[in-house]
């Protein structure tokens, strides 16, 4: 009797439908299609919510604090205008005398610790001079040098012994002071703003319930204060008698940085 067994019982595949229904088992397959298409749609949605997390949770935190840092240092280089005017009947008489009184101011300099590098023709000028009526009473002729010394304690003696080679005339505008060889006042400047910098960005960060995990970025600013300055020390009715005292003192180097820092809570 074991051979005698239905169709209905042995069992059916999904693709196939009951024999005796017309079509030929085609609905049962279109449903099992939908169904698998249903269930890729729900995984990729799912995928697509877990990528977009993952973003979202990988996002970076940052913070921006700016520091600076302040060192001072002894300035190692001065500078200074010097010159002569020299006054004559005639364009040809005031220029020779006053090229005579440049030359002698020139090695003046020289002989104190100036180098031909360290001084430069900054202005030379012929010029009439007229009374009220317009009428041309003489000439001026005016020759400046800017000087600039390394050896700064030499520089008093330097001016004096110019100012007394030119004689009347002898015009000095101004003294400033700056520091060429800054690199270790610079980093030290350095150091001390990305301290001051960490400082502020640990404050506010603890302040915000985060804490600081690493720099994404730094820019800094470097500014050398400008140097001291002495208005008109000499003209022609000043008395010379001995080397110019000049105090040097100190000036700040100062370093400013911007740091982005990444946070994390």
């Amino acid at each position: 009797m074991s051979d005698a067994s239905t169709d209905s019982e042995r069992p059916q595949h999904p693709y196939e439908g009951n024999a005796h229904h017309a079509g030929g088992g085609r609905p049962g397959l279109m449903v099992w299609l939908l169904m698998m298409v249903a269930a890729i749609v729900v995984v990729a949605v799912g995928f697509i919510g877990v990528v977009l997390g993952h973003s979202k949770g990988n996002a970076t935190s940052t913070i921006t604090v700016t520091g600076s840092g302040t060192v001072q240092g002894t300035p190692d280089t001065i500078n200074f205008q010097i010159g002569v005017n020299t006054v004559n009947p005639t364009a040809s008489a005031a220029l020779d005398a006053n090229n005579q009184k440049m030359a002698a101011l020139e090695r003046a300099l020289a002989s104190n610790g100036v180098t031909t590098k360290e001084m430069q023709t900054s202005g030379l000028n012929i010029y009439q001079n007229t009374n009220n009526q317009g009428t041309i009473t003489g000439f001026t002729v005016s020759d400046q040098l800017n000087v600039t010394m390394h050896h700064v304690k030499k520089a008093g003696l330097a001016i004096d012994a110019a100012a007394r080679a030119a004689g009347n005339g002898v015009q000095l505008n101004g003294v400033s002071f700056t520091i060429t060889n800054d690199s270790k006042l610079l980093q030290a400047a350095r150091t001390r703003a990305m301290e001051n910098a960490r400082t502020a960005a640990g404050q506010l960060a603890k302040a915000g319930g985060a804490h600081l995990t690493g720099i994404v970025k730094i820019t800094d600013q470097e500014n050398q204060n400008s140097g001291v300055y002495y208005p008109t020390a000499y003209n022609s009715s000043v008395a010379l008698k001995s080397a110019v005292p000049l105090q040097t003192g100190s000036q700040p180097v100062n370093v400013q940085v911007t740091v982005v820092y990444s946070l994390a809570g």
